[in-house]
């Protein structure tokens, strides 16, 4: 099994190792399953970093985009905007999954455990059990963790302090993911290759040290697994300069320059990579309070984009009380943002749940900050 120190010599590689690395594993997945593969293509940037490789190694390979309806419309209209993409669509909305399971809020090994742990204490057992079973220490663990009993689990595993999220007029849920986006290709012969990275969650990181980059007997490919965010703006922004350098120099004076310059973009061409508007442009953060189109005499600083810095599903909770994603989607797009905030009313079971006017998710975050304080989610 892959280790941790495995993970962080593998993160911090150049991006150039790391580029070839994440070739060879889509390389080994492409040939174990004969080229029965596709690209699980969201649109983000991740993805489309993900996608541009593969092309660039096999330019017919398949990719698939789910298309949720939750997605900013700038990226719904961008994934489609490719060749060879197949759509595909859930069955289920999502303001049906928020009826049916619960909101997605703080992440998904918190909302998993907070709805096990509400449907095990609602019938004194396991939720699907048959028996009761009187004592907590009994319960399974993955309750026992946010319940905060047991005390056997390491620091890692102690879900405690979200136990005040168990006594909400709402459900909390991880499911929503599994029926938006899984479900829709479960039925699918080809193994997906998908572009998450253990950097973005506990749940990846833990994942990846399970199986490596190419989990086959699970059948998901991760080959850019070990990559950063930071690398993956790296990658688009060189990406696109050495395209736009070529093809300023494509109309040099210089018969040489002109002509090497020509032929290097009638062979590579599918290398400039496309980036969704809805990310603005790839400029410098130097921590100054400013941002920059270069970086200040190699004096640090990061990447970041003008725009959107997060995509997904743009109506999820997990992970909202790190960032202002819903003060953002105020801002540039009013009217998904309104329905996502707006509506919402107690149902006939006493809990809050969407209407047809809004996911009411304004209701559950003022509940949820009145647990965990003012301004825990911004909004």
């Amino acid at each position: 099994m892959p280790t941790l120190e495995e993970l962080k010599e593998l993160q911090a590689l150049p991006l150039w190792r790391k580029i070839a690395i994440t070739q060879t594993r889509i390389l080994e997945w492409y040939l174990k399953f004969k080229g029965q593969v596709y690209i699980s293509f969201s649109g983000g940037k991740d993805s489309t970093v993900l996608l541009h490789i593969a092309r660039r190694m096999y330019p017919d390979i398949e990719a698939i985009f789910c298309d949720t309806g939750l997605e900013y419309p700038e990226i719904r209209q961008f994934a489609k905007s490719f060749d060879n993409v197949t759509v595909m669509r859930p069955q289920m909305r999502f303001d049906e999954v928020i009826r049916q399971y619960g909101y997605p809020f703080i992440g998904k090994e918190v909302a998993e455990r907070v709805y096990n742990a509400r449907k095990c204490l609602s019938c004194g057992g396991g939720g699907t059990c048959n028996t009761i079973i009187n004592s907590q220490a009994s319960y399974p663990v993955k309750v026992q963790q946010i319940l905060g009993v047991g005390g056997f689990f390491s620091k890692r595993y102690d879900f405690s302090k979200w136990k005040p999220l168990l006594d909400m007029d709402f459900n909390i849920s991880h499911l929503c993911c599994n029926e938006m986006k899984k479900k829709p290709l479960n039925h699918l012969a080809k193994k997906p290759i998908v572009a998450t990275m253990t950097e973005e969650s506990m749940l990846r990181q833990t994942a990846w040290l399970k199986t490596g980059c190419n989990a086959f007997k699970k059948g998901v490919s991760k080959p850019m697994s070990f990559w950063t965010e930071q690398d993956v703006l790296t990658y688009i922004r060189e990406n696109q300069i050495r395209f736009y350098e070529e093809l300023h120099a494509a109309n040099s004076d210089n018969k040489l320059i002109r002509n090497n310059a020509r032929r290097w973009l009638k062979k590579n061409d599918y290398q400039c990579i496309k980036l969704s508007s809805v990310y603005g442009d790839i400029v410098f953060n130097a921590g100054d309070g400013n941002l920059y189109e270069n970086s200040l005499c190699d004096c640090g600083g990061k990447l970041c984009t003008t725009g959107c810095h997060r995509t997904g599903c743009i109506f999820c909770g997990f992970g909202a009380h790190r960032d202002g994603r819903y003060k953002d989607l105020k801002r540039t797009h009013p009217r998904q943002y309104e329905y996502c905030m707006g509506g919402g009313a107690y149902d006939t079971d006493g809990m809050w749940k969407p209407t047809k006017e809004g996911l009411g998710m304004a209701h559950c975050i003022d509940e949820i900050n009145k647990k965990f304080g003012k301004g825990f989610i911004e909004y």
